[in-house]
């Protein structure tokens, strides 16, 4: 199976094929939907481009297998 991605605005419910993967139509396909839009914007977060790295002072810490593994 091959895998093609675009974006497009569907009209009355049509979505249209780019022309440069209408060639690459076999007479059955199969169509996955990701909406572009959040279902809910109030949960939507701030977009942040890079990851900031977390450290956790365990010093003094006592970690006893046995009771890590058993929750």
């Amino acid at each position: 199976m091959q895998s093609y991605e675009f974006f497009t605005t569907p009209e009355n419910g049509v979505i249209s094929i780019p022309e440069q993967y209408k060639n690459k139509l076999t007479p059955r396909i199969k169509v996955v939907m990701f909406n572009q839009t959040p279902a809910n914007p109030g949960i939507v977060g701030k977009r942040t481009d890079s990851l900031s790295p977390v450290s956790i002072d365990t010093r003094g810490w006592t970690f006893d297998k046995e009771e890590a593994n058993g929750r």
